[in-house]
């Protein structure tokens, strides 16, 4: 698929977060000289041809009081692993789950989810619930809690900055 100057400029303007207003898709409109369908209809084009994988939302959890950010690893067996993700990844307190190969012998761990909690405490009641309701109890899994925050952004598709020296890159 070629990209148009239009779906570049798309890309490179999306890349850094939609704009925080009640028509996000029609300020971006806007900005690019499109109707806020045009630019609906470009992104859907854009992830079916697989250029864009997803778009999703980036929360800043310390920022919103979540200081007791946990990765939950378990050691799953491979039968099951789709089974137990599931239901993991419906709890409400779960905001990642995730399937990684193990790397053995150090790293045992092939499902990966994320609980938030203001105080570690809750976040270990949370965690000794879902084990409890899920019958868990005989899964090998490890409580990895943050120590400080990383920075959190989206996929980057082209340099921001000279938007015209970065389209010329990615068409030349």
């Amino acid at each position: 698929m070629v990209l148009s100057a239009t779906d570049r400029e798309l890309i490179a303007v999306i890349q850094d977060g939609l704009p925080l207003v009640a028509h996000p898709y029609a300020a971006i409109g806007a900005q690019l000289g499109l109707s806020e369908a045009a630019v609906i209809k470009r992104l859907e084009m854009l992830q079916s041809a697989g250029l864009i994988k997803r778009m999703g939302v980036v929360v800043k959890h310390r920022a919103l009081g979540y200081r007791a950010n946990a990765m939950v690893v378990w050691d799953i067996p491979d039968a099951e692993v789709e089974r137990i993700g599931a239901l993991l990844a419906d709890e409400v307190c779960v905001t990642l789950c995730y399937q990684r190969p193990r790397r053995l012998p150090a790293w045992p761990y092939n499902l990966f989810c994320m609980i938030h909690g203001r105080e570690r405490d809750s976040v270990l009641r949370r965690l000794e619930q879902i084990v409890s309701c899920h019958g868990l109890e005989k899964i090998p899994h490890t409580v990895l809690f943050s120590g400080r925050g990383f920075k959190q952004r989206g996929a980057r598709y082209v340099e921001t900055g000279n938007i015209s020296g970065h389209l010329q890159r990615l068409h030349g």
